[in-house]
Parts: structure tokens; sequence; C-alpha cells
């Protein structure tokens, strides 16, 4: 137990797409008058709503909710700029909360504010443009190749799926003559609260069944017009997401709607794949299926007592 603020606690709920943690969080929130921080690296954005799988405007009125849709695509935000703003969201709202719920599947964003963030170079732009266009002509496995030259240490480590993981090692790793791993500390930042972190799961035919039709549901909302809107803005990182770039696609007629539809829901899962991927090796966080919130109430109170 914290010795600053023993009373109070953070519950972060972690997960892969799809898998209910909006749902659970309100539930919780719900029994414990708490309020919601979003932990969602596209939720963040003011114009993406349907494709992010945004909370329903009834959802976001049954408690109050942080850092959503509260940055345009048009302002560059990272990890870092999110740990800054749960810090200070934080020390307000412990004020006037006991318990705080954390959701969100970008796990990125969890564990730089759960353990803080590594001291990584700034590098020219000019090195990640040379990787990116290697990968873009040459596909994955010459970025792997050339990691595993330059850094095999964080080869292991990183989701060697991720492309933009990739570069941004090769970059780092090129540009300082220094492997990327060798910057990555692993220091974890001290807090005067308690954490108590979660992991929903789902079998495997479930989540891919709920991910599939949550595409169609998304698209019945008026996605497509969504991506409409957005079309001339496909260049930004924010739009360098599943879902959008395929609408995209379909769009500027490269793919019909219906090879869209199947791209983004096969490609949906394998991003599903890989966060359950990385959910599991991030220790001593306690799994639950969506419908165990009865368990997960015993947890807090277990902690709390």
């Amino acid at each position: 137990m914290s010795k600053d603020r023993p009373n109070k606690l953070l519950v972060v709920i972690g997960g892969p797409t799809a898998v209910g943690k909006t749902h659970v969080a309100i539930q919780l929130a719900q029994k414990y008058t708490a309020s919601i921080i979003s932990a969602d690296s596209r939720q963040i954005y003011t114009e993406l709503r349907i494709g992010v799988g945004r909370p329903t405007p009834e959802e976001l009125d049954v408690t109050p909710h942080y850092l959503i849709g509260h940055t345009s695509i048009h302002t560059p935000y990272s990890a870092g700029i999110f740990v800054k703003e749960v810090t200070t969201l934080l020390q307000s709202l412990f004020q006037e909360y006991d318990i705080i719920i954390m959701t969100g599947g970008s796990g990125l964003y969890v564990k730089a504010f759960l353990e803080g963030l590594d001291d990584i170079p700034h590098v020219p732009d000019s090195y990640k443009d040379k990787w990116t266009t290697l990968w873009k002509e040459k596909g994955l496995p010459a970025l792997l190749t050339s990691l595993r030259q330059l850094d095999p240490v964080y080869l292991e480590q990183v989701d060697q799926a991720n492309p933009m993981r990739l570069i941004r090692a090769l970059a780092v790793s090129e540009a300082t003559g220094q492997p990327f791993s060798s910057f990555r500390k692993g220091v974890v930042t001290p807090r005067d609260f308690n954490v108590l972190p979660f992991v929903l799961e789902l079998p495997r035919d479930v989540l891919y069944a709920r991910i599939n039709q949550r595409v169609l549901d998304m698209l019945q909302d008026g996605w497509l017009e969504e991506a409409r809107t957005l079309l001339p803005y496909k260049h930004l990182k924010a739009l360098q997401t599943v879902g959008y770039k395929e609408l995209f696609e379909h769009l500027e007629g490269k793919m019909t709607l219906e090879t869209a539809i199947q791209t983004i829901q096969q490609s949906t899962r394998r991003y599903a794949k890989r966060q359950m991927t990385w959910w599991r090796h991030q220790g001593a966080w306690q799994h639950f299926s969506p419908d165990q919130v009865e368990e997960m109430v015993k947890a807090i109170e277990g902690l709390r007592s």
C-alpha cells in the first residue's frame, strides 16, 4: 500500500480491442462513483469518433470520462504527453475520488505511465525516412534483418509485427551508434497511490467474432461517411491506423467496399492477437473475463481492506 495516499487507487483495465473494456470500466465506475481516464491513442482525437470505437454519448453521460476527443488530429501527440496529462489529472481527481479507472488498449501509453518513459535520444527525421522507405519497398523482413544486426537484444523484446517500433529502433541505433535497447532502462517511476491492473480476455474465436461484428456495426453507424470527411487528411499520423486506411483506399477507388470490410476485419484480428500477446507478458496483471466484474470487485476490496 502507498504510504502517501493509502486510500487512493488507480484501477487499470487493459486488453485487446473489442473485448469490452469500456463496459467493464463503466460498471466499476458506477459502483465506486469513480471517473474514467482513457488510455487509447486514437480516441484522444476530436475528429475520430466511430472508427476508433469511442464510447457512445450515452456511455459518456453515465460517468465522467477524460482524455477522449480532446486533441485535434493536426496536433502532435505522444506517450510522453499522455503521461504528463494523466499525472496532472490524477493530482486533481484524487482530491475528489478515492478510485479512478484507467482503461484502453494502447499498452505503450499504459506502460509509459505506470513505469515511466526511457530517455530515448531524438534523431533527425532523415534516419526514420530511410528505414521507412526500406519497409515500404522490401517489407517487414528487411527491417527485422537489419535490427538483428544493429540490436539483437531489442529484436527479442519488440512486437516484430509493428513496423513503427522497428523503424524507431533502427533510426536511433543508426544515428547514435548505440543499440536502441541500451537506452531502455526500465526504471519504474514511484507513485504515491496504489495501482491494481486488470487484463480482460476472451476465447480467441469469441473475440474474433466480436471484432467482425463490430466492424459491421461501425459501418452501419456511419463510419464510411466519417472517413470521407477525413480523406483530405489521410497523410496525418493520427489516421495511419487500421480501418481508416482501408476505407480511404475504397473511397479512392482502389478496392471495393466488400474487400475493404474483409481487410479491416482481418487487420483488426491481427492487431488484437498482437495485443493479447503483449498483455500476457506484462507481469503481475490479474486476468479476467469481461463478465467477471464481481471478481474484479473482490480484488479491489481485497486491496482496500
